[in-house]
């Protein structure tokens, strides 16, 4: 028996556990990640990276890396539906519609406004080799261990004690934490904990191949990422997806394409009508396609009932899993991570006190829960465009899906409904505010009274704004020197950072009071146009920051704003350091 002590052990290395390993490196903070699986994901799943995961990444010196790896942005601009993809029809592969999507690959001024990260797109099976590569230099090659299975655990009021099983060597070992992350999908933690998953199951049933071709000489738009192809012979929806990974767009060597299937359809079981399936839906015939894997999946929405149970928390597929669409799984899960690092660093330090951690469930399930939701939604909205394609007759095939571009009058409705149902699902590809417009509302946020921003459209329209509990809006900055750098980057690991107007020096000489007063990681900066630590050159800051020249704002360390005052105070420190001290449950 070996046993290891250690602040916190990590079960599951996804992206939630490899994430939290990483960030609480960076912290300071040990921990031991352990993972049954022998390696990282062999699954081509979870492939969209929004702006905000990419930002976390950005933290942990991952961005170069992951933009090098993924698709470059000029071929996931949009994404397309098509009737069919290849086959003897003339109009196999037309295009029925195409919609611009996550803001141009990050290029419109809305989704450049928002962040300095664009989204990315890297399938989880090359993205977490990376974060695994990432996780042992920051903790150390023998702390993120895989092929090594948690068996049992227990906790007290102290701590965690678990049993882990090297798998390869067949020995046991003890290890003692005190705290446990249960990142592992839900397979052992939770499960342990007796904690139900809440939502829907079996919307749809799934079968997906990751496969070798050639397909270039039918993958038109070199812009369009994702290919939603409705399949006339056979009236349901496939979705092809390229995977790279040296070339992108029509070039891709790799692919991975999506098939539907009744809950009681026998084929969906058996490999050999899997792939003949394929091949019919995509009418390549005997075209030469090499099988990497065929998986099978059960299209879901579900929340777990609670995220914490004692010393123990759930991230990522073991508090929530969502449908693929939207891709807001992996990346609902760093930022879990994200949001719970911080914390367990606060209070394994002494900063803060015990009561910070009950914020990660107030905060982040009602955050997940929403994101489920949405895709659920996005989901649903797939099948019903699927259907109306389809009409009452499934079998109608090719003679039924030219009535999108007959022209007659009499077919002109149906045309026009068909087209709104797509352009309805902006609300998937086009979903700023869910990604980025998020807020917490918890004992680590101190509301300053301001309402809510109003907006017309909380899915597809994103307001940037430094109110309490909403993320760090994106500013480019310059220092005195000339040197642009973004907002974001004042915010150092574990640090909290006070902002304050060009005329809050009051500000600053508070915040060096509290900091000092309360142990507590802060800094302080003024950003002002003619006067402060940093220029604001575009006036953007100024816009967004909600308060006045001598009016400050306080970041946590996740980069969400915590406290804001729209002017000076008549004692500057009476009033930050009661609401530090609140912030840090002290």
């Amino acid at each position: 028996m070996t046993d290891i002590d250690v602040p916190v052990l990590i079960v599951g290395g996804g992206g939630a556990g490899l994430t939290a390993s990483m960030l609480l490196s960076t912290l300071g903070v040990e921990s031991l990640l352990v993972s049954a699986w022998p390696g990282t994901s062999i699954l081509p799943k979870a492939h969209l990276l929004n702006q905000r995961t990419m930002e976390t990444l950005r933290e942990l010196g991952l961005d170069g890396t992951i933009y090098a790896a993924g698709c470059p942005p000029r071929h996931m601009t949009h994404s397309g539906w098509y009737a069919g993809f290849a086959g003897d029809h003339p109009d196999a592969g037309r295009r029925i519609a195409e919609l611009e999507s996550w803001g141009a690959a990050g290029s419109t001024p809305e989704w450049a406004a928002a962040s300095p990260q664009r989204p990315a797109n890297l399938p989880q099976i090359r993205l977490e080799p990376h974060l695994r590569r990432r996780a042992g230099e920051l903790a150390g090659p023998d702390r993120v261990r895989f092929h090594h299975e948690l068996m049992e655990f227990t906790q007290d009021a102290d701590g965690v004690s678990a049993t882990v099983l090297d798998k390869d060597s067949g020995e046991e070992y003890r290890v003692r934490a005190r705290y446990l992350l249960g990142c592992d999908g839900g397979r052992t933690v939770g499960r342990i904990l007796g904690i139900r998953a809440e939502g829907m199951r079996d919307v749809a049933r799934m079968v997906s191949l990751h496969i070798t071709a050639d397909l270039s000489a039918w993958a038109k738009d070199p812009h369009v990422l994702i290919r939603w192809l409705w399949l006339p012979e056979t009236g349901v929806m496939g979705t092809l997806v390229p995977m790279g990974p040296e070339r992108w767009g029509p070039e891709s060597e790799e692919w991975v394409f999506h098939l539907n299937y009744g809950a009681d359809d026998a084929r969906a079981l058996d490999d050999e009508s899997v792939v003949a399936d394929m091949r019919a839906a995509l009418g390549i015939g005997d075209h030469p396609v090499r099988i990497h894997i065929i998986s099978r999946w059960s299209l879901e929405g579900i929340v777990a009932e609670r995220f914490r149970d004692g010393r123990v928390f759930l991230l990522g597929d073991a508090a929530h899993r969502h449908p693929p669409t939207g891709g807001l799984g992996l990346n609902s899960a760093v930022q879990d991570a994200h949001n719970l690092a911080w914390k367990l660093a606060a209070v394994i330090t002494g900063q803060a006190g015990e009561a910070l951690l009950d914020t990660y469930e107030t905060e982040r399930r009602p955050v997940t829960s929403t994101n489920v939701q949405r895709a659920l939604d996005n989901a649903l909205n797939h099948l019903a465009t699927n259907n109306l394609i389809s009409g009452s007759d499934s079998g109608s095939g090719w003679d039924h899906i030219g009535r999108l571009w007959s022209g007659e009058p009499r077919d002109a409705e149906f045309a026009r409904a068909v087209r709104r149902a797509i352009a309805g699902q902006s609300m998937e590809f086009n979903e700023q505010n869910i990604e980025y417009g998020f807020t917490y509302d918890s004992a680590a946020v101190v509301p300053d009274g301001s309402p809510a921003p109003d907006n017309p459209d909380p899915i597809r329209i994103h307001h940037p704004t430094a109110r309490p509990g909403h993320p760090l809006p994106h500013a480019w900055l310059e220092d005195w020197h000339g040197t642009r750098l973004p907002v974001m980057d004042l915010v150092g690991p574990g640090r909290w950072l006070l902002v304050a107007g060009e005329d809050g020096q009051a500000w600053i000489d508070a915040a060096t009071q509290a900091a000092a007063a309360l142990g507590a990681p802060l800094d302080a900066v003024r950003i002002g146009h003619l006067d402060g630590d940093y220029r604001d050159p575009r006036s953007t800051w100024t816009r967004l920051r909600g308060h006045g020249a001598d009016g400050a704002v306080l970041i946590r360390p996740d980069r969400v704003v915590a406290w804001r005052s729209p002017g000076t105070a008549d004692d500057p420190y009476a009033a930050l350091k009661p609401a530090l001290h609140h912030l840090l449950a002290r």
